[in-house]
């Protein structure tokens, strides 16, 4: 797995802990987009994109947000569900969408987007400079069909 592309676009405020937003592509073939990167208390880290996890309504089905007391469709008061906590004890209130699921992968993705990171940095220091658009942010790489990686399957691991 080899990242071919990583697209920053910095987040307009400075003072605040999101940095910006980091879109990859991997293997020339496959997209992720709407990456944080993020100032932690210790080092700058990145965040998958994620997702909200959600409760329906017991009486009209509703997807609601599981601090919500009121459902937003229809007003009924909510009943309070055991919430998820992660192995830290933290309330688990979002879940990741796409993530790597092992260690030299997640290093990757994290060292070339930090590595992207740094080079928009340096570029937004210089005379001229006009970052991205979230037009640009979102476009995909024009690829031709000759151009596109053969798919090969999953390779097998017995």
């Amino acid at each position: 797995m080899f990242v071919t592309e990583v697209k920053i676009k910095l987040a307009p405020r400075a003072d605040d802990k999101l940095l910006a937003f980091a879109s990859i592509t991997i293997d020339r073939c496959f997209v992720v987009r709407d990456i944080k990167i993020v100032q932690g208390p210790r080092a700058i880290f990145i965040a998958m994109p994620s997702r909200k996890i959600t409760d329906h309504c017991a009486a009209c089905g509703t997807k609601n947000h599981l601090h919500a007391f009121f459902c937003n469709h229809c007003g009924l008061k909510l009943r309070r569900r055991e919430k998820r906590q992660d192995e830290t004890g933290r309330l688990k209130l979002h879940a990741d969408i796409a993530h790597p699921i092992n260690v030299r992968c997640r290093q990757a993705v994290h060292d070339a987007i930090l590595k992207g990171y740094a080079e928009e940095l340096e570029r937004s220091r210089k005379p001229g400079y006009a970052p991205i658009g979230q037009d640009d942010l979102d476009a995909g790489p024009e690829y031709s069909d000759a151009g596109t990686l053969p798919f090969r399957g999953i390779p097998s691991v017995e």
